[in-house]
């Protein structure tokens, strides 16, 4: 396909994926970006949430934790801590560890331990969002 470009999504326990795409959302620090073929070459920050991306004209999307990805001509590396299909999310579990990064925030007794319990939130709240999410993006 001519307008495609090579993804690869790694974690520290995985090669998540790798493909050819033909588009690329994901949430970054200052608002969900989309990137297509031929885009400029530059390094983004990821924040927890969904990262999205079509297939032969299918759109997959998946849950992601805070990482980076480079853009370049040969394609998007993207890194992330943490990166799962929607079956693959434990509800409950993330359930349980919403409630407990909810209480740690509440009760953070220094920023870096705020910082770090806010983090822990926005990922099990992505992950929630994503177990539930059938949305049809064409």
């Amino acid at each position: 396909m001519a307008n495609t470009f090579q993804l690869e999504i790694l974690t520290p326990e995985r090669h998540f994926f790798s493909g050819q795409v033909d588009a690329l959302t994901f949430e970054a620090p200052d608002g969900q970006w989309t990137i297509l073929k031929n885009h400029a070459p530059m390094i983004a920050a990821l924040r927890a949430g969904t990262v999205k991306f079509r297939v032969d004209g299918v759109w997959k999307e998946a849950v992601n934790s805070e990482g980076y990805m480079e853009i370049s001509a040969a394609g998007i590396i993207l890194f992330a801590q943490t990166c799962e299909w929607p079956e693959e999310v434990d509800v409950n579990r993330a359930r349980r560890l919403e409630e407990l990064a909810t209480e740690h925030l509440r009760q953070a007794k220094s920023m870096s331990e705020f910082k770090v319990n806010k983090l822990l939130l926005a990922r099990a709240m992505a992950r929630l969002r994503n177990s539930k999410s059938q949305i049809n993006l064409d």
